[in-house]
């Protein structure tokens, strides 16, 4: 096997993209590419200290920048693109969090609108200790400080929209976007439907770690370093994006409300059971309402986003996406040695 192609990307500040579909492609790509990238937090890198709030040094709708979009040569629309995360490693010692008025899911929002005056803006600066793998938590109103595990994931990756769509780089849906799942870590495959030729893949909006849920709405935000092998799949169509671990299958499902976002999550799982381990539609239904975990993973976006995941150990003894992510483990694998 011929080693793949490495291709790195550093964008500077005005070439970041800001939407999925309507930006041109930084480069075309052919299936097998490494994509070695740097990716700016969702504040554009501008939230640096305490006095940094976001109302003052970000511009809406300019946030949540994304590194790409990138073409993948010969995908096209009922394709499904593969982007397996080899490494994803903070690029700073330091990551920001805050809370923005009318923005989280223990505010007032303009959706959910009330009389009570928004929360107000505030900035925690997480110290980063990249060699021990922690974040610190320092309080604002106590003497507090808690080092929590660093987890690194990408809140935000996805591809265009079908329909001639542009959608906001904030906004997650069937063709990825802003999902903030946790799931989303060093190791796993993530499957996107192809809706457009060449696909247009883009991610950014990296954190630290993040509980489920996203709760404020804001993670511990972070610059990242990350690697990931692109691959596609022909004449497999993925509906919703779905992630596939060396221990779970997961899927996902965006909406508002957010029983809507979890039926389609465990309907993709459904629909996945019967597609590649050969169990019926009925029989997919019963096994998954007793083996699934659901976790949140926003509560705050303009779609929700819950995750539907079995336990592969569970599972028939079959075959999912061409046996894909065994393969990609192992290039990723010869990529670190």
């Amino acid at each position: 096997m011929s080693d793949p192609r490495i291709l790195t990307v550093r964008p500077a500040p005005d070439e970041y993209a800001w939407t999925f579909g309507g930006a041109p492609p930084v480069a075309r790509i052919a299936p097998g590419t490494v994509l070695d990238l740097y990716t700016e937090d969702c504040f554009a890198g501008r939230v640096r200290s305490e006095k940094d709030l976001v109302s003052q040094v970000c511009e809406f709708p300019f946030l949540n920048p994304q590194t790409g979009p990138f073409h993948v040569e010969g995908a096209e629309p009922g394709d499904t693109v593969a982007v397996h995360f080899v490494s994803i490693e903070p690029a700073r010692d330091w990551a920001a969090s805050t809370t923005v008025p009318l923005f989280g899911a223990l505010t007032s929002t303009t959706t959910t609108a009330t009389l009570q005056p928004p929360l107000p803006e505030k900035v925690w600066i997480w110290q980063l200790d990249r060699d021990r793998r922690t974040a610190l938590f320092r309080a604002h109103d106590s003497d507090i400080e808690i080092e929590l595990p660093l987890d690194p994931m990408h809140g935000t990756v996805g591809v265009a929209p079908a329909n001639l769509e542009v959608r906001s780089a904030l906004v997650p849906d069937a063709h990825g976007g802003n999902m903030d799942t946790p799931e989303m870590r060093t190791g796993v495959t993530c499957y996107l439907g192809v809706n457009v030729d060449g696909a247009l893949l883009s991610l950014g909006d990296g954190h630290a770690r993040q509980g489920e849920g996203e709760t404020c709405g804001v993670a511990v935000e972070c610059a990242m370093h990350t690697m990931v092998i692109v691959e596609l799949l022909k004449d497999v169509a993925t509906p919703w994006p779905r992630i596939e671990s060396d221990t779970h299958i997961i899927s996902t499902g965006s909406a508002r409300p957010l029983e809507d976002a979890f039926r389609i999550s465990q309907l993709d799982l459904v629909r996945w059971l019967v597609r590649d381990y050969g169990f019926s539609e009925s029989d997919a239904y019963q096994f998954a309402t007793q083996a699934v975990e659901s976790p949140l993973a926003n509560v705050c976006d303009t779609n929700y986003t819950c995750v539907a995941k079995l336990r592969k150990e569970w599972l028939p003894a079959r075959e999912t996406h061409r046996g894909l992510h065994a393969r990609l483990r192992e290039t990723a694998a010869a990529l670190r040695r």
